[in-house]
């Protein structure tokens, strides 16, 4: 079976080419990136300090395991009284992947934890915006292989976005689902 990579240049180049009449191959729209992040300010609203520190902590680790990579906090910009949110406090999560831990994230993620999601039809090309951009929220981070349901204190969910060179919606349609995505139209 082949890599994503290894798809994407053998088999989608030539496909986007006939498709859409490029003439160059470095014309053809390809996966500029992979932006997967979290909130958790509801986890965390009202408890002490030390508290909130191993919620975030917890969360930082699967998102770690999950990415393949170190994420970053997001901190709030301003104090919301009403969500018990104080300036600075953290209230997210976010890692940017790209190159090869990209590629084996997106693999994980098209044949592994799209299917077992709970529910799963495919993914509404409603996702997709006029840039050919896909976002697509998981419920459950426990879908994820590298997770043990049974080790995890917190369910929490993920907002996955998959940013692309396409020039507009159908560009990016056609990539996406060519690569495997199982996107319904």
């Amino acid at each position: 079976m082949l890599s994503l990579k290894e798809k994407y240049q053998k088999e989608v180049i030539p496909a986007m080419k006939e498709r859409f009449g490029y003439k160059n191959p470095m014309a053809v729209p390809n996966i500029k990136k992979v932006i997967v992040n979290t909130g958790f300010g509801k986890f965390i609203a009202g408890k002490t300090s030390e508290e909130q520190k191993k919620i975030a902590d917890s969360i930082l680790n699967d998102l770690a395991l999950i990415c393949g990579q170190k994420p970053i906090l997001s901190k709030a910009k301003k104090p919301i009284s009403g969500f018990r949110i104080r300036k600075d406090q953290p209230i997210g999560a976010k890692a940017t992947l790209r190159r090869k831990i990209m590629y084996d994230f997106l693999e994980r993620l098209i044949n592994i934890v799209l299917p077992r999601s709970r529910d799963f039809r495919g993914i509404n090309s409603n996702s997709v915006d006029k840039k050919g951009n896909l976002t697509i929220g998981i419920r459950e981070h426990i879908a994820f292989p590298e997770i043990s349901p049974e080790k995890t204190k917190l369910n929490f969910g993920l907002e996955i976005t998959v940013v692309t060179t396409a020039k507009n919606k159908e560009e990016g349609i056609e990539l996406l689902k060519s690569l495997g995505f199982p996107i319904k139209t």
